[in-house]
């Protein structure tokens, strides 16, 4: 499987929830859903909540926050890639925050940033 890279840099194909959604695997997805609503502190996180395609999808099932992730609605709108296509990338305050508290994505998006002519 080829991965999927989020607009803001996060692996959808690397997450258990998007893992769990693909294999259709509820016991999976009740799992996940356990862990993240401790982990978050979110109570009104359910297995139904997390189903997921990807950020990517188009007209798939988007689990939770990701529906109205502002970096995902903004890479959206313009119609790149990822947000390491964007011209706007380098001092983004939308994306800024985000990588501030995931600096997984931000190594992510750095390196195709750097294979990118721009």
């Amino acid at each position: 499987m080829s991965k999927m890279i989020a607009y803001c840099g996060l692996v959808c194909t690397d997450c258990p929830a998007y893992l769990a959604t693909q294999a259709n695997d509820q016991a999976a997805l009740e799992a996940v859903a356990a862990q993240w609503r401790e982990q978050f502190h979110s109570p009104e996180i359910t297995a139904a909540t997390i189903v997921c395609d990807g950020c990517l999808a188009t007209s798939g099932r988007l689990a939770g926050y990701c529906g109205m992730c502002q970096i995902r609605a903004c890479g959206v709108e313009r119609g790149v890639v990822n947000c390491a296509h964007c011209a706007d990338y380098e001092g983004c305050e939308k994306l800024a925050g985000f990588l501030a508290q995931a600096p997984e994505a931000k190594t992510v998006l750095d390196g195709i940033r750097s294979r990118l002519v721009v």
